[in-house]
Parts: C-alpha cells; sequence; structure tokens
C-alpha cells in the first residue's frame, strides 16, 4: 500500500515537473517570437528608409517624391521616435547641379556669307504692311533685334535711322532690309529716332541721339547711319564696320549710280564706336537739309581717317521718290558752318549733346525712340 501510494506520488510530481517545462517552453517561445518580431521590424525600416534613399536618387528625382517606411504597430512606438530615425535616413534635399556639358563655341561668321544673292530687284510699286513684313521676319525679335544662330559675328551693330512722319517708307525699308541683314550674318538692332513737333529737322543731332540711347540697350561697337528711303541692291553690300569709316551709298539712282562728288559721305554711313568717339560723333547745329554729312566728312579726314567705300556695282541704292519734308528747308548756314568743321568738331558733338525722351518702344520689328531736340538758334538778321 505505502509502495502504490509512493509510485502515484512520483508521478503526480513527474506531471507536475512535465507541466512546468511545457509551460516554460511556451513562455520562451512567446518571448522569442516577441524579441524576433521587433528585429525584424527594425531591420525592415533600416531596409526600407536606405531603398528610399536609393529610389531618390534613380527614381523620385524624376517624379519629385521620396518614399519611406515607417511600422507604427509596434507596441509603445511614437512618431516622433520614427521620425527620429527618418531624419537620419533622409537623404539631402540640396538641389543637385545638372552636369550638363557647355555648349561648343559658335565659329565665327564667314567675311563673305554663302547666302547672299547679289543684284535685287528692288520695287516700291506692291502695297507694303507691317503685318506682311513681321510675317516674313519670324526670327527676328522684338526691338528688331536678331543674332545669327549658327555663328560668331564681329560685330554687333546698332542701326540708326532718324525719322519724322516716314511711316510709309518705314515699311518698304524693314521689307527689304531685315533679309538683307540675316543673309548677311549680322547681328544687329534697328533704332527709329523719331523727332517730335514740328520744328525744323536735325538729322545729325538725331544720330547723335540714336547712338547714345542704343548703347543703353546693349553693347554695339558698330553703328550704321542710314536715311529711311534708301534701299541697297546688291546684298553684297556688307552691313558691319571696317578698319575705315565706311560710305556705302556711293551710286544712287537719283544721281545716276555714280557718286557726286569726292567729299560726298550722305545717305548711309558707318563707323565703329572708337571711330565715332574720335570725331566727337556728329554735329548738332545743323537744322533743316544739307552740309551735315560733308562736315562729317571733313572731321573724318582731320582726324587722320579716311573713307573707305565698296565697289561702285555693289554700292548701288534705290531712293523712294518723295517731296521735300515741310521744316526741312535747305540751311542757309550750311556752307559757312562746313568751312570751320576745324575750329567747331571738338566742342559741337556727342559731348554737348543735350535732348529728352519722351517714349521708348519696342515693336516687333524696330525700337521707335520718340525725343525732343530743341529748336534751332534764331538766324541773324540780314543788314
Amino acid at each position: 500500500m505505502t509502495r502504490l501510494m509512493l509510485g502515484r506520488t512520483l508521478e503526480r510530481i513527474c506531471k507536475g515537473v512535465l507541466l512546468l517545462c511545457l509551460l516554460h517552453f511556451l513562455i520562451m517561445m512567446i518571448l522569442y517570437f516577441d524579441v524576433y518580431t521587433q528585429r525584424f521590424d527594425l531591420f525592415s525600416r533600416f531596409n526600407n528608409g536606405r531603398n528610399g534613399s536609393r529610389n531618390n536618387v534613380s527614381g523620385a528625382a524624376g517624379s519629385g517624391h521620396h518614399f519611406y517606411y515607417y511600422n507604427l504597430s509596434r507596441p509603445n512606438a511614437t512618431l516622433a521616435s520614427y521620425m527620429a530615425t527618418g531624419e537620419q535616413l533622409m537623404p539631402s534635399t540640396q538641389p543637385e547641379t545638372n552636369q550638363t556639358p557647355s555648349p561648343k563655341p559658335l565659329p565665327p561668321c564667314p567675311e563673305n556669307p554663302p547666302g547672299l544673292v547679289g543684284r535685287l530687284l528692288i520695287e516700291f510699286s506692291s502695297q507694303m504692311t507691317m503685318e506682311r513684313v513681321q510675317k516674313e521676319n519670324p526670327n527676328v525679335t522684338d526691338g528688331g533685334r536678331y543674332t545669327p544662330p549658327d555663328c560668331r559675328p564681329r560685330w554687333k551693330v546698332a542701326i540708326i535711322i532718324p525719322f519724322r512722319h516716314r511711316e510709309n517708307h518705314l515699311k518698304y525699308w524693314l521689307h527689304y532690309l531685315h533679309p538683307i541683314l540675316r543673309r548677311q550674318r549680322i547681328d544687329y538692332g534697328i533704332y527709329i529716332i523719331n523727332q517730335l513737333g514740328e520744328d525744323t529737322f536735325n538729322r545729325a543731332k538725331l544720330l547723335n541721339v540714336g547712338y547714345t540711347e542704343a548703347l543703353k540697350d546693349a553693347e554695339y561697337d558698330c553703328f550704321i547711319f542710314s536715311d529711311v528711303d534708301l534701299i541697297p541692291m546688291d546684298d553684297r553690300n556688307l552691313y558691319h564696320c571696317y578698319d575705315q569709316p565706311r560710305h556705302f551709298a556711293i551710286a544712287m539712282d537719283k544721281f545716276g549710280f555714280r557718286l557726286p562728288y569726292a567729299g560726298y559721305f550722305g545717305g548711309v554711313s558707318g563707323l565703329s564706336k572708337k571711330q565715332f568717339l574720335k570725331i566727337n560723333g556728329f554735329p548738332n547745329e545743323y537744322w533743316g537739309w544739307g552740309g551735315e554729312d560733308d562736315d562729317i566728312y571733313n572731321r573724318i579726314t582731320l582726324n587722320g581717317m579716311k573713307v573707305s567705300r565698296p565697289d561702285v556695282r555693289i554700292g548701288r541704292y534705290r531712293m523712294i521718290k518723295h517731296e521735300r519734308d515741310k521744316h526741312n528747308e535747305p540751311n542757309p548756314q550750311r556752307f559757312n558752318k562746313i568751312q570751320n568743321t576745324k575750329n567747331t568738331m571738338k566742342k559741337d558733338g556727342i559731348s554737348s549733346l543735350t535732348y529728352r525722351v519722351v517714349q521708348v518702344k519696342r515693336y516687333p520689328l524696330y525700337t521707335n525712340i520718340s525725343v525732343e531736340i530743341g529748336k534751332p538758334p534764331p538766324r541773324p538778321i540780314k543788314g
């Protein structure tokens, strides 16, 4: 009986120990899986954060988004604790500079552009509109600016036109000159210097104004001064500057396509910035028609320079026929002034220029600058 009770007691003890072992095993498994789950969670967050960094470099750069994975289901986890980890994993938000290769420098424009036509047919019988001229020149930008896209011109040219009440002439001038200048591969801008009011016209002073105002717009180093009624008949007459002051319009139709006299410098001429400053620009005191171009010729020769000209077969021009403008009558004092150029050129010129700009307006084909330039001094009473 005693042995039987002892055996049952041992059996119960063994079962109890076994139950304790099973309980211990279950507790250990629970703890083990809990720890494993936390470690896996940390690893997942780290791995996703790293992948997010990689995706930001490769893919998210194009989409503008960053992707991170944060598991907030962990016990006692807070958003702040994960944000600290996320800031450590977050890639830099500094913009990356695109390492694009620098464009190759453009070659110099050829001295003799290959697209020139040569002799041109110039006529003024067909009706001309600004809308038509604008459609013909889509590559010309506001203000009448153009730069060749495939080469680097030597000169940056400002074309200056003295102006008053010549709107119809301007349409033809723009119609012909824009295509010519583009074929010549000229980097240019066109400036119409409009004299306001009805006082006596002063061509040379307006040209001085154009020189001054154009330099406020861009760093020009070459200046072409052109009347609005003169159209070149050959696009080989290149509108840029030369080693010496240039006279372009040497053979006008109104003169029988001949130079009227050796010292003639009217119509269309060109000077570099250096040449222009050397002669102190143009005279300001020639009110009315005539004389200022001869004064300019004298300034050039008195400063040790010579006038260069194209071949007579290339320097041909057609003039738009018109009546002489009102308030631009011949200047009776022009001959006396021409004889005194040596005495007046240092004090009368760009250094003494005064005027007032009233309006600057950029049109699709040119820049219009309206100015007040004053009035001529009263003429001395004869007798």
